[in-house]
């Protein structure tokens, strides 16, 4: 493997307008002997050309939130004590819940066997977005909205990809530790890893920093505007781009390491410059299949026996995760191989849906060349 190899199929991508620009990095092997590549191509934004992603561009990491934020944050939280897998939704909330709800518990949302729907467009039912739309109570109406929508299926017979029950998931952490879900993520994730520049929420009233380091994402309709520097996705951008489910930007970089600390942890090995992680524990428990006839695990999503996003060749141990906006991870914990792929395919029209069938291509090519 070179870089210039990963470069040309990142190259691919771009010339036949899977993405406007992309960065990748692979890594393999453990400690000292771990060996990386990385590429970038293409442009950040289709109104400035010139603007070529490098590798310090940041990509909307979108439902990579879930496993990289969320869940490790859940994970350190049952380490310590504070909640179990077991616990239910009555136990976070004050005011009495719909019958069908109470008995849902944290493993059946990080599994995804929760019953709630997938997505519903909540947004649509606030007013004209502007600045001044977002607010402290978006997060109070959002989480009423979920709780009082029908569910898809009995809690616990099924398994359906759900947003809802990760937004639900970050408002129980806020709940537990009484602190906001970014400076969680701080304390437990980004800051032992030393990646507080490299991965990181971007909330929309904040301070934004780097703001031409963003990739472009969607001209989108209901914001009326090309979205840049600032999450794509609707309902995180409501709650000030801080959410369970979504709202994490990232360099590929930063997200190669934090994927390599998974794999260590998942090891049992320390990973380098390193302060203590709190959700190593949890890891080889969160990183097993659930069901037997479903691919996730707590958080996690494992390659589909058929026609997997990662390809032909990853083992079925292996774990990672999608983003709407054209990202992903894949971890193996046999061939001890990290992959990140980030995009902005969603740029500037989500409608294109070419990255569909290059992911697994991409993974093919990329295990067939390190011929593992």
């Amino acid at each position: 493997m070179t870089d210039s190899t990963l470069l040309n199929l990142l190259e691919k991508g771009v010339k036949d307008g899977v993405f406007p620009g992309g960065a990748t990095a692979v890594s393999q092997g453990m400690g000292n002997d771990r060996c990386s590549w990385s590429a970038v191509a293409g442009i950040k934004d289709s109104r400035y050309i010139v603007e070529t992603v490098s590798k310090i561009t940041l990509f909307d990491l979108a439902s990579l939130s879930k496993p990289l934020c969320t869940t490790l944050i859940l994970y350190s939280l049952i380490e310590e004590g504070k909640l179990s897998l077991d616990d239910k939704l009555q136990c976070f909330f004050e005011k009495e819940l719909p019958s069908d709800k109470q008995s849902i518990t944290i493993a059946c949302m990080l599994s995804h066997s929760s019953g709630l729907a997938d997505y519903i467009p909540f947004f649509k039912q606030f007013q004209s977005p502007d600045y001044d739309t977002i607010s402290k109570n978006n997060r109070e109406i959002l989480i009423k909205f979920i709780l009082d929508s029908p569910l898809k299926y009995k809690s616990g017979t099924g398994c359906f990809y759900s947003d809802l029950g990760f937004i639900l998931l970050g408002y129980i952490i806020e709940r537990v530790t009484g602190r906001d879900l970014m400076t969680c993520f701080q304390e437990m994730v980004s800051t032992p890893l030393a990646l507080e520049e490299a991965v990181f929420f971007n909330p929309i009233l904040g301070e934004n920093r780097y703001k031409n380091r963003f990739a472009a994402t969607e001209a989108c309709p209901w914001r009326k505007k090309i979205i840049r520097s600032e999450v794509h996705d609707e309902h995180c951008w409501l709650m000030n781009g801080v959410s369970g489910h979504a709202g994490l930007f990232g360099t590929v970089e930063g997200v190669v390491t934090l994927c390599d600390a998974i794999l260590d942890q998942w090891h049992g090995r320390e990973h380098k410059d390193s302060k203590p992680l709190a959700w190593t524990g949890m890891l080889k428990r969160g990183l097993e299949r659930r069901y037997s006839d479903q691919t996730w695990c707590l958080g996690f999503d494992t390659p589909a026996r058929h026609g997997s996003s990662g390809g032909q060749y990853l083992s079925p141990d292996s774990v990672g995760h999608l983003g709407y906006s054209g990202t992903s991870f894949w971890i193996d914990p046999h061939s001890e191989m990290v992959v990140v792929l980030l995009t902005n395919r969603v740029h500037p029209d989500r409608e294109n849906t070419k990255i569909r069938q290059f992911r697994p291509w991409f993974h093919d090519r990329v295990v067939e060349i390190m011929n593992i």
